[in-house]
């Protein structure tokens, strides 16, 4: 890809660019509610089940709530009570009250959180991510920021901005890396899109250790216009594209920048990929062509951080 430098803003820097090369399969959805199963083994109706979830834990007048109200998992609900995030209660697996389900108790009892006893199949039945370690806390659905908060953090912290874009990513496993990965090297935030993209789900949370409770994210409705909105906050675009014309470690990112991390399947889109100012590649030697979207991600994260603060 040319870079059009004769279209660069005023006080622009020559030419940066990222690529990746993501082509890992389509990511799986979260997966479905997994009680009907069980109901029909224990030859209970599906009707009867839905009921006695309801009476016992949420207003009858209340829909049923999904699984982005839900953190599952040790360490995210840990992180989530040292984060002093809102939690309704948390379910503890019965006889499961050894070591970090010790502290979880105990710190919740201190904010006056409910914590109730339950039977591990029942956790089973509610959980989206089959890996609750033995407790689920019921919180609120995580608020998102604004893209102007997460300029706004870099502007307090006295940095250049360092953000994360991620085009159509929608596996959960690969979002909650991301996040992890962000936060660990000084990411400000992380944007994702509304539609065709996952959002801060349990599942999400789960992957990222506990990350989501410290990385902005804001949720916009067009990635496209987000960037030409940056832009215009003198920060530099660059994308992750196997079609790269430069290595991710030749390009100079010192500066503010938005790293843009294409979908699982496709990449970067064509229209994204268009808007970025520069585009680079990972270097592969390999048989294989292209890296996960987390793992290429956290390469060049890395990279990043390290121009920052040599």
């Amino acid at each position: 890809m040319a870079f059009r430098e004769e279209k660069r803003r005023p006080g622009a820097r020559p030419g940066a660019g990222a690529g990746t090369g993501n082509r890992k399969p389509a990511g799986r959805k979260d997966r479905d509610f997994k009680g009907e199963s069980k109901r029909e083994f224990r030859g209970e109706p599906k009707k009867e089940f839905k009921r006695e979830y309801k009476s016992d834990f949420i207003p009858q007048e209340e829909p049923e709530r999904d699984a982005e109200d839900r953190l599952e998992g040790r360490n995210p609900v840990l992180e989530a009570l040292k984060a002093q995030r809102t939690i309704n209660k948390i379910w503890i697996a019965k006889g499961d009250t050894e070591g970090s389900i010790k502290q979880i108790m105990a710190m919740a009892r201190e904010r006056k959180i409910v914590v109730q006893e339950v039977e591990r199949s029942k956790l089973d039945m509610v959980s989206s991510t089959h890996a609750h370690q033995g407790v689920i806390a019921f919180v609120a659905i995580k608020d998102y920021v604004e893209v102007e908060d997460i300029l706004r953090i870099a502007e307090e912290k006295g940095e250049p901005p360092f953000i994360i874009l991620l085009d159509e990513i929608t596996d959960p496993n690969n979002l909650g890396s991301i996040l992890r990965t962000a936060d660990a090297v000084g990411a400000h935030g992380v944007i994702i899109p509304k539609r065709r993209a996952v959002g801060l789900t349990s599942a999400v949370a789960k992957a990222s250790a506990g990350a989501v409770e410290y990385v902005p994210v804001a949720r916009v409705t067009n990635i496209a216009q987000t960037i030409e909105y940056l832009k215009k906050q003198n920060v530099w675009i660059v994308g992750a594209d196997s079609s790269g014309d430069k290595a991710f470690y030749e390009q100079d990112v010192k500066g503010p920048v938005a790293l843009v991390i294409g979908s699982e399947g496709q990449g970067i889109g064509k229209l994204i990929q268009e808007k970025c100012d520069f585009v680079v590649n990972i270097p592969m030697k390999g048989k294989i062509s292209s890296l996960n979207a987390a793992v290429a991600g956290a390469v060049i994260m890395y990279e990043i951080m390290k121009q920052r603060n040599p």
